[in-house]
């Protein structure tokens, strides 16, 4: 099974990729409180059919550039 996340589309100035944002919110282990994090993952999208905005899940993949490891499965609108 593959590693998949749900983000939203940060930026698609590249061409064939796109900047996914992800919001990460768990429980510190010792602090027991809630702690929000946001992680940015380059996806390739082999189309350019995905603009700002869009609400997509990815998908880990074979290393396809020097950042690029993840690509867009499926968009959610």
């Amino acid at each position: 099974m593959r590693k998949r996340f749900s983000g939203k589309i940060v930026s698609d100035k590249m061409n064939k990729t796109r900047v996914v944002q992800i919001d990460i919110i768990r429980k510190h282990p010792s602090l027991y409180k809630v702690v929000k994090k946001q992680i940015r993952i380059m996806c390739h999208d082999e189309k350019n059919n995905t603009k700002i905005g869009d609400d997509v899940i990815i998908e880990a993949t074979r290393p396809l550039s020097k950042k690029k490891h993840f690509r867009i499965v499926e968009v959610k609108r």
